[in-house]
């Protein structure tokens, strides 16, 4: 017996948005594989013959100094990794931004890829047209992609009610049942 809470829903009719979850899975794993072989090799190259310690102190700072730039630089290779999913995704030049990460010192062609990056483009059910993940309606065919309320037009969610800006029965509104979390009926 499957309880509701454990359905999985996979309509291939909906459009599919990327949630807090799915951002981990776009980390490649020759990323992950290449990160292990940086931080494992950069261990070895910092701990491959015993420093001599002449101050008391300075084994624990070299052991701290080795470990954290070996998270430095398996941080930075799976961050590559995951721009050159991420930029696939959004329809943007990826040998352009794998350069533009890689070239620019200290993270910050990483910074920039951040800010500069292109909204998640998502396509109507109906026509295929290339949308914006924000948009309600598809400007092709007219399709409703998001649920929006019937008196102000602003989007509201598939759980409430009510509009939160004008405070209209959302359930009146008659919206196809794909865009309804719950019904009367």
């Amino acid at each position: 017996m499957t309880m509701p809470w454990n359905r999985q829903t996979t309509d291939s009719s909906e459009p599919r948005e990327f949630g807090d979850g799915d951002s981990l899975k776009l980390i490649p794993l020759w990323s992950i594989i290449l990160a292990i072989v940086f931080f494992v090799g950069t261990q070895y190259w910092f701990n491959r013959t015993p420093p001599v310690h002449r101050r008391p102190g300075s084994l624990p700072a070299h052991l701290i100094m080795s470990y954290m730039t070996s998270a430095a630089l398996a941080s930075y290779v799976l961050l590559v990794g995951y721009v050159s999913r991420d930029v696939k995704r959004r329809n943007m030049s990826a040998p352009l931004w794998m350069l533009v990460v890689m070239v620019m010192p200290g993270g910050i062609g990483a910074v920039v890829y951040f800010l500069l990056r292109q909204p998640i483009m998502i396509r109507c059910p109906n026509c295929t047209t290339e949308l914006t993940a924000g948009v309600h309606f598809c400007p092709q065919c007219r399709f409703q992609v998001a649920p929006v309320c019937g008196q102000c037009f602003r989007g509201v969610q598939i759980t409430d009610a009510f509009c939160p800006q004008c405070g209209h029965d959302v359930a009146e509104d008659l919206a196809p049942s794909r865009l309804r979390a719950y019904s009367d009926s």
